[in-house]
């Protein structure tokens, strides 16, 4: 695909995380993988390409966190306690992208391998060789 479409298909792939997210377990490895897969890159680029998914979706997880700290600031009108909460939101961020990023990252390697063992750019398909 062309290098247009990596947005495009860093999207899809952050919608992917953000709905498993809710259900599965480990869910940015999937999001990553349909990242790469759709991509049909090499795994060096299916890295690259799941990373950027892991970062698309940690967009909400971002505003999420500011909601609170906002809402925190907003009903205790406590300058201590809306730095405590801006702190600890921070801290939960790193930890988050970590986690989101590194594992849509894993998930863009495996995605790109998938699609090198078993997907075409004709047909999405690999025909079998050795028959």
């Amino acid at each position: 695909m062309a290098d247009s479409d990596t947005l495009t298909n860093a999207l899809i792939g952050a919608v992917v995380t953000a709905i498993l997210s809710w259900f599965v377990p480990l869910a940015p490895i999937a999001g990553g993988a349909v990242t790469a897969y759709l991509q049909g890159a090499e795994p060096e680029r299916g890295v690259r390409n799941g990373a950027l998914s892991g970062l698309l979706a940690l967009v909400p997880l971002g505003l999420l966190g500011l909601a609170i700290v906002g809402f925190v600031g907003l009903f205790t009108l406590d300058p201590v306690g809306t730095a405590v909460s801006l702190v600890v939101v921070v801290a939960a961020l790193v930890v988050g992208s970590l986690y989101v990023v590194g594992l849509s990252a894993l998930g863009g390697y495996l995605g790109a391998y998938l699609y090198e063992e078993y997907g075409t750019p004709e047909n999405g398909t690999r025909t079998d060789e050795r028959l």
